[in-house]
């Protein structure tokens, strides 16, 4: 009687040890996909996308994970997969430049022809030269 009361014990034990390492393995996992776009969906990450391929990539993390690779070799394996995209924030690079610096460059150009739309509107709405100025008499006195 002991005999099996010890042994459900160890095996009662054994089951939430294995819980609580099942659940430090799903919150590695989910804090790592959140780090990483969906590719199908892509203004979601992996944690929050239901997509199929986001399920399949987090069970793809959540395999690495449990063979014992570290986060950084999972992340690694996707970017040599998937690019640079995959990434919520790429690493800094030639082909990662415009995606840096594009939206810095597109505002700066819009303001740039912002004011030299004003300026042109100023120069047009001033000072009437004497020609126009005859004319507009003359058209005001029809």
């Amino acid at each position: 009687m002991n005999l099996i009361a010890s042994s459900a014990f160890a095996l009662l034990l054994a089951v939430s040890v294995a819980g609580a390492d099942d659940a430090a393995l799903d919150k590695r996992v989910m804090d790592l996909a959140a780090e990483l776009r969906c590719l199908v969906c892509q203004n979601q990450s992996i944690a929050e996308s239901n997509a199929g391929l986001a399920v399949d990539l987090r069970n793809q993390i959540r395999a690495q994970l449990a063979r014992g690779a570290s986060e950084r070799e999972v992340v690694d394996f996707m970017v040599a997969r998937y690019g640079d995209f995959v990434l919520y924030r790429p690493p800094l690079k030639a082909s990662t430049f415009f995606l840096w610096f594009g939206p810095f460059v597109l505002l700066i150009a819009g303001i740039y022809v912002l004011i030299r739309r004003i300026r042109r509107q100023r120069t047009m709405n001033g000072q009437l030269s004497g020609a126009d100025r005859l004319r507009a008499e003359q058209l005001l006195k029809e």
